[in-house]
């Protein structure tokens, strides 16, 4: 069986900004108040031209570019989306066709904000079995298209953007790759975070529902620490690891209190933590691209490295990573934001 390995990171942000500041003119809300409750600080929305498979295909082409791969020579593309640009074709097919990848096989993952790691998985699985050499894994997400935007308890939260990486087999004798990787789901648990769709059961008669995004913060903040810290014990002991063989913690960005409590739940010093949530609040399956991008562009990963990921996202569907870092070919060249103007003039 052959490791998966990443070679290349990419990731792709709308230009808009839209600030805690903004978001009160528009709803009962303060920038206080949402830094308190989530961390977050400002998002980015789509333009309206703007979709899941191009924000995808710009990702893509970045992670190519740091690869330094022929899209001609990718096997197969995969895509976690929550916000595919339609029912079918699947975004990853319009990203394929986009990018210029003609022999390449591709589908969707939809696990919400744990698509990307669920994406991610299989298609180091794909490598593993030889059956693929080159494949591409993104990570996209218009958000911005199904918030209730009357809601400032799920409004506040999320942005849109997206994130990509290469997958390729690890060279003989080269860092190991995908060390282990676990997932779950609990269906029983759907209603604390769900979008209804077009084709959902109603009465004959009834209207279609609206698609806008429904969460019970409460629920979803106990699930999510308790799930992706247990996820991440197991998956550190199945790579015969201790926490402090972690060199970073790459998770989805979904608050920042999540994240403090899961990092202490793992007795993982939050320093070793990837946290980049207060410019892009949640972009659900695009966070971990997202920040891996960022973290590498900042050189904190070096091969040799371990680096951890989780996630945790409506299903409910959770998941977790250790990779063994091989280093991507091409540092993306990344500018990484500073907050507007507007935010950081306020920032604590």
């Amino acid at each position: 069986m052959l490791a998966a390995r990443i070679t290349g990171v990419g990731r792709y942000l709308p230009e808009r900004v839209l600030t805690n500041h903004e978001l009160a003119t528009m709803v009962d809300t303060s920038d206080e108040w949402i830094v308190e409750r989530s961390g977050i600080r400002e998002r980015r929305i789509a333009a309206p031209d703007e979709t899941s498979s191009t924000l995808g295909t710009q990702a893509a082409l970045a992670a190519l570019e740091s690869a330094q791969v022929d899209p001609a020579d990718i096997d197969l593309v995969l895509t976690g989306t929550c916000t595919p640009d339609g029912m079918f074709p699947s975004t990853s097919t319009l990203i394929q066709h986009a990018i210029g990848a003609p022999h390449a096989g591709a589908f969707d993952i939809n696990a919400a904000c744990n698509g990307f790691l669920s994406a991610l998985h299989a298609g180091a699985q794909f490598i593993a079995t030889g059956s693929s050499k080159k494949v591409l894994v993104v990570g996209a997400e218009t958000m911005s298209r199904i918030i209730d935007w009357s809601d400032r308890t799920t409004c506040v939260l999320f942005g849109d953007g997206a994130g990509a990486v290469v997958l390729e087999p690890v060279e003989p004798g080269g860092p190991g790759g995908v060390v282990s990787a676990r997932l779950r789901s609990d269906g029983a648990q759907a209603d604390l975070l769900y979008v209804p769709g077009p084709a959902s059961a109603r009465p004959d008669g009834a209207p279609q529902p609206d698609a806008r995004l429904v969460m019970d913060g409460r629920g979803i903040f106990r699930s999510a620490v308790t799930a992706m810290s247990r996820e991440a014990e197991r998956v550190i002991v199945d790579a015969g690891l201790t926490i402090d063989d972690i060199t970073l913690c790459v998770p989805h960005q979904a608050n920042l209190r999540i994240l403090n409590a899961m990092a202490k739940s793992l007795g993982l010093p939050i320093e070793r933590v990837y946290v980049n949530l207060e410019r892009y609040g949640n972009t659900s399956s695009a966070t971990i691209p997202i920040a891996l991008a960022e973290a590498t562009a900042e050189g904190r990963l070096q091969p040799g490295d371990r680096v951890l990921f989780a996630a945790f996202g409506g299903g409910l569907s959770w998941g977790a990573m250790v990779m063994e870092w091989s280093g991507v070919r091409t540092r993306p060249d990344l500018t990484i934001p500073e907050l507007s103007a507007a935010t950081a003039s306020t920032a604590l």
